[in-house]
């Protein structure tokens, strides 16, 4: 019995940190498409932005918890907005690091992702990401928040659990095409919302205060992030 389920975990374990085929080119371009249409129009991003807001608030946490403050929440809103609090000094570089982590978050995820896919690890990335989504979920301290998480965690799981090859590919190159594609946008979107006069707290604002540094700066250090993420990410799915 003992050998029996021995020999299933090292089946498992092979199996997720085993690589796997790259799809076909035109799969590839089929998920950019795809990514494409649920990040461009005004509609469906409405309702996609709330996976970039799990991975935005993710950053804050894991960053947090990293650099040594005690992350005591998450919650996520309707809106896609978020809001994660944690403990700690309020200044400092931990402070600053965990500030930096939510617009860079989703294309760094993105890029990392790429990294995983270029390798062929393909089922490590499934489970990567499932195992990020379960963590996250206990800390969330809403019902919205439960939900969006509890149902993005399930997909991946649906996906591991009973997708053939080809689907989990195609959902993990669409996936990471999102990511890349979607993390671009929302610091767009903030800074124009600032031009405004609105969202006078943003990240970008408290970085300021903690750094003394201009928000346009940080603003820059954003785009820059989502931008060569994006570059390099795609030449990592892409193959070339």
């Amino acid at each position: 019995m003992d050998s029996t389920a021995s020999a299933s975990l090292a089946s498992l374990w092979d199996e997720v940190t085993g690589t796997q085929p790259d799809p076909d080119l035109w799969v590839v371009i089929a998920t950019l498409a795809a990514a494409l249409v649920v990040v461009t129009p005004h509609g469906l991003w409405r309702l996609s932005r709330n996976a970039i807001t799990i991975a935005h608030e993710g950053g804050h946490g894991i960053v947090a918890l990293f650099t040594g403050r005690t992350l005591t929440g998450i919650r996520l809103h309707s809106d896609t907005s978020g809001l994660t609090v944690s403990r700690g000094k309020p200044t400092g570089i931990g402070m600053i690091l965990t500030a930096a982590a939510g617009y860079t978050a989703p294309p760094l995820l993105g890029l990392g992702g790429a990294a995983l896919l270029g390798a062929g690890r393909i089922t490590l990335l499934l489970w990567l990401a499932t195992v990020l989504l379960v963590a996250m979920l206990v800390m969330i301290r809403n019902a919205y928040g439960a939900l969006t998480v509890l149902l993005t965690g399930g997909m991946f799981v649906l996906v591991s659990w009973l997708a053939g090859p080809q689907v989990q590919a195609a959902f993990a190159y669409a996936v990471v095409w999102f990511l890349l594609l979607g993390g671009v946008r929302p610091a767009f979107e903030l800074q124009a919302k600032r031009a405004r006069g609105g969202a006078g707290d943003s990240d970008a604002d408290q970085l300021s205060r903690l750094t003394h540094v201009p928000a346009g700066l940080w603003f820059f250090l954003f785009h820059a992030v989502s931008l060569c993420s994006l570059l390099g990410g795609g030449r990592w799915l892409l193959g070339l």
